[in-house]
């Protein structure tokens, strides 16, 4: 995906972006503190702890590494800062055995002074308590060793009496008793004394200073409330992309022109930009009320595209407003008006606004443009163009007032534009349709230009029984309102009827949504293959009814209307004649397909689109 695309997608699903912006906005204020944090891992400080001198073979590390690790400790430490929580202390302290013979203290806090303070609380409670603990110990065992003592002078006491009793031959046999007993009790008695003394001072001591670092700070330890809610909109944001980004992916809805032309097999003759709520607002064409708008402009580039690549009535100059009326008359009979049906597969598409808006770019060209709601469901144009509600095209088809015709036709805000209303229906819409060809053969004498607006083609089938009474079909697409699914149900459908297809106008675009691919000699190339598949379509169920077209006579066909002149075109421009005269095929062979507007295969595809201009532009 091009970079143009990301931010179309971005642009696309900005709602997304600000939920998931603004959500993580709000669970960081209500995870972060109010007012400034305090980080605790700022500074960093080491101590470490050693035996004192002569208590190496006494005193281990891992012994103390225990005593360390206790709760007591902590609340001793807590309790010489201050600190009610001894919790706290617990969670900024971390104590190591690096040695048999060292102890490694590290401590942390938010300034330089109060992680040196901890340390140094903290390996003074460390020293204080195993002292006391080893004191207490230690006054154990010198009262253990008393007993003995005391014991053991007793028995020196009990030999020495016995030795002195004894003659003089029995002494040197008790003399080894009493050197025994004797020297068990100077051993006794000098441990005593060992311990009597090591119990005045500390077992262990610190060794060195206390060595102090301060910690590298990042935006996750920053101390700024500021901070951290920047941090979790950066976060929000960057969730939010990505979840466009993979919605993107997921949603198969035509959005771009490429993709448009690929699933329609159509050309996109027209592309309009999204509205803007104040503009979708606006209830008259956009042409007339902001003639200057960039949407205006474009219905007006799609007007310039329909005109020339449409039926040659359409391409016709006009005649402009202060021609004879007896003189349009009989011009408009001797060369009826084309009608041109403006389709679409679902709703909100775009069909009635589109309509409003070619009638007034229409009439801005000289043309009186007759427009027909025939959408019986969901009529809407009325609105559109400042008439209000009335009968309209219900009764006309219905038969209840087809001799006033005239009367129906409406006057619009728009100069030069004409409306017959929807009505007010009473029968069922879909058999509405079955006298359309009667009025639309009168209502051709009324306008230079006709325009239909009717339902869905997959929603109702209005639309399909009308488009046979067509010169031509304009289809409607609002960006993002079609599946591939649909685009392609549609196109089967016009493809049946044998009607030519104008292209498409996609609507709600964000800027040009794609690009033409040129040939070698500046002609465009199909946008997506010729048909389904990659493969060029049999032309052979759209060749019966365009050879029909082609060879009618030029006076009234079934339903009453003349033959729309691009239809006799080809045979025109090679004589007008075929070996088999006027009803022979053999003249529409060479192009029986070109007359549908579909080139070498497919339903209105890009392939007939150069011919076509060719076409025009040498008229």
């Amino acid at each position: 995906m091009e970079p143009a695309n990301h931010f179309t997608v971005l642009r696309r699903y900005w709602r997304l972006l600000a939920g998931c912006t603004l959500a993580a906005l709000v669970v960081g204020w209500l995870l972060t503190p109010a007012g400034d944090t305090v980080d605790n891992a700022r500074w960093k400080c080491k101590v470490a702890i050693t035996p004192v001198a002569g208590a190496g073979d006494t005193v281990r590390a891992d012994q103390v590494l225990s005593y360390a690790q206790g709760a007591d400790v902590a609340a001793a430490a807590a309790k010489q800062l201050g600190i009610a929580d001894a919790t706290e202390v617990i969670a900024r302290r971390t104590v190591t055995a690096d040695s048999p013979q060292m102890l490694t203290i590290a401590t942390t806090g938010p300034t330089r002074q109060s992680c040196s303070d901890l340390a140094t609380a903290y390996s003074a409670a460390i020293i204080k308590g195993y002292s006391d603990e080893s004191a207490r110990s230690t006054a154990e065992t010198i009262k253990k060793l008393q007993a003995q003592a005391d014991s053991q002078q007793q028995q020196l006491n009990d030999i020495q009496a016995q030795f002195n009793r004894s003659s003089a031959a029995d002494q040197p046999k008790l003399q080894p008793k009493l050197t025994a007993a004797n020297t068990s009790l100077t051993t006794t008695l000098t441990t005593i004394s060992k311990l009597a003394n090591s119990a005045q001072t500390d077992a262990i001591q610190q060794w060195g200073s206390i060595d102090a670092r301060q910690g590298a700070g990042n935006l996750l330890s920053s101390p700024s409330r500021e901070m951290r809610l920047g941090l979790a909109v950066a976060l929000g944001l960057a969730l939010g992309v990505v979840a466009a980004l993979m919605l993107s992916r997921m949603d198969t809805r035509l959005r771009t022109r490429n993709a448009v032309e690929e699933a329609f097999s159509l050309p996109v003759i027209g592309e309009v930009p999204q509205l803007s709520r104040r503009q979708r607002r606006v209830r008259e064409p956009l042409v007339r009320a902001r003639p200057s708008d960039p949407a205006a402009e474009a219905y007006r580039s799609l007007r310039s595209t329909l005109l020339l690549t449409g039926p040659d009535a359409l391409a016709r100059p006009a005649g402009g407003d202060d021609r004879d009326p007896a003189e349009s008359v009989s011009r408009r009979l001797a060369e009826p008006a084309p009608v041109v049906l403006v389709a679409s597969g679902g709703s909100r598409d775009g069909r009635t606004i589109t309509i409003a808006n070619l009638a007034a770019a229409l009439a801005e060209t000289g043309r009186h443009v007759l427009v027909l709601d025939c959408d019986f469901r969901h009529p809407q144009l009325h609105a559109h163009l400042g008439v209000g509600d009335g009968p309209g095209m219900a009764e006309l088809l219905s038969g209840e007032r087809l001799g006033e015709l005239d009367d129906l036709i409406r006057p619009t805000n728009v100069a030069g534009v004409s409306l017959i209303t929807g009505g007010n229906t009473t029968a069922y819409p879909a058999a509405l349709v079955l006298r359309a060809g009667e009025v639309l053969r009168r209502a051709r004498r009324h306008a230079d230009v006709i325009l239909i607006d009717t339902s869905p083609l997959l929603h109702a089938n209005d639309a399909y029984d009308l488009v046979q009474h067509a010169d031509a079909v304009l289809v409607t697409v609002r960006s993002g309102n079609v599946t591939p699914e649909q685009a392609d149900r549609v196109a089967e459908l016009l493809s049946r009827t044998g009607v030519p297809v104008a292209g498409v106008a996609l609507l709600g675009t964000y800027g040009p949504s794609g690009r033409r691919r040129r040939g070698p000699a500046g002609g465009a190339l199909p946008s997506g293959p010729a048909g389904r598949g990659g493969q060029q379509p049999a032309p052979a169920r759209q060749a019966g009814p365009a050879v029909e077209r082609a060879v009618e006579p030029p006076g009234e066909r079934g339903g009453g209307r003349t033959a729309p002149s691009w239809a006799r075109r080809p045979s025109e421009q090679h004589g007008g004649r075929g070996q088999d005269g006027p009803a022979g095929g053999a003249s529409a062979g060479p192009h029986d397909h070109r007359l549908n507007g579909h080139g070498n295969g497919g339903h209105g595809g890009d392939q007939g689109e150069p011919a076509l201009l060719r076409e025009a532009e040498e008229r």
